[in-house]
């Protein structure tokens, strides 16, 4: 697209803020089950670990309220804000604390909140097991605008997209520094946040996580496995709110002269441990992903058309 050749965000994944009619009940699953420091602030619940911070206020069950992407520098910020400008996206003036005051706040195609700022400086916090927040999964009814917008105005590039069989977009898959992914969008019936992850260091780490699910009573929703596009092992598991959560490692880490890689939409490329026909699952040079919900639907044996 004309955005990767024109420009290059450089940016990680710093924050989400979810809505909840259960602020506390989601902290409390925070600090239990993904080992947390947890704070209430007003109606906001803040939950940290190393490397993530998720906020829970009121608000609708499973909505994306904002995602804060960290930037370092003031000039990418400035830069950002032009282009935003430019393309009429509606600009806000949203202060969180989280970042200094050059911030740039926006809404994307699909309404979405999204924040670029510089982080202000964080107390430290307690570890527990390493899993950086690191990435979030967007649903929306139109996904090839969606990953335009962020990649001819925000400045994103993409590593890899899924096709269906007519050739229609079904995942976007897109990158803010050599991370396979921090953001995608999969076309869905309709728009709303799918899934939000956490990558660890390896596998014995994912091994770790899933021996604390199940001393928290935490059932594995889906995997372990190894994901086509980003090539990540996984596990997923719901919080309190039924939301999707994600522990990955091993994230492709993408070369500068990698070309975008085309995956067909199947089984095999969710999880390539899965699927049943390998060689059919290719398409050019690569294979691809049903969403999260689809794939444990159809283990299920309640296929998902969405």
């Amino acid at each position: 697209m004309r955005g990767e050749l024109a420009h290059r965000l450089d940016a990680h994944l710093h924050y989400l803020q979810l809505g909840t009619p259960h602020p506390y009940q989601l902290a409390q699953f925070a600090n239990d089950v993904l080992q947390m420091t947890v704070m209430q602030s007003g109606q906001d619940w803040i939950c940290r670990a190393p490397g993530r911070l998720v906020i829970y206020s009121p608000g609708p069950q499973g909505s994306l309220l904002a995602a804060g992407y960290a930037v370092s520098e003031s000039a990418e910020l400035a830069a950002l804000k032009a282009r935003l400008v430019r393309s009429g996206a509606p600009l806000e003036v949203a202060p969180t604390g989280l970042f200094e005051d050059d911030a740039v706040t926006f809404r994307d195609p699909d309404g979405n909140r999204m924040s670029f700022g510089r982080p202000t400086p964080l107390r430290p916090v307690s570890e527990g097991l390493p899993a950086r927040l690191q990435q979030v999964v967007l649903a929306s009814t139109d996904a090839e605008r969606m990953a335009g917008f962020y990649t001819d105005v925000v400045g994103l590039r993409i590593s890899d997209r899924v096709l269906d069989e007519q050739g229609e977009v079904r995942t976007v898959f897109m990158r803010t520094d050599r991370k396979h992914h921090s953001l995608a969008v999969l076309q869905a019936s309709e728009s709303r946040m799918d899934h939000h992850g956490y990558e660890t260091t390896n596998w014995n780490l994912i091994r770790d996580w899933a021996d604390h699910f199940s001393e928290q009573g935490v059932m594995i929703n889906c995997g372990p496995g190894r994901h086509g596009p980003g090539n990540n092992l996984f596990i997923f598991i719901h919080d309190s709110d039924e939301n999707w959560l994600e522990i990955s490692a091993e994230l492709e880490i993408i070369g500068e002269r990698r070309p975008v890689g085309v995956w067909r939409h199947t089984e095999h490329s969710l999880n390539q441990w899965a699927g049943r026909h390998r060689a059919a699952a290719r398409a050019s040079s690569h294979p691809t992903p049903l969403s999260a919900r689809q794939v444990v639907s159809q283990i299920a044996g309640r296929v998902s058309t969405g």
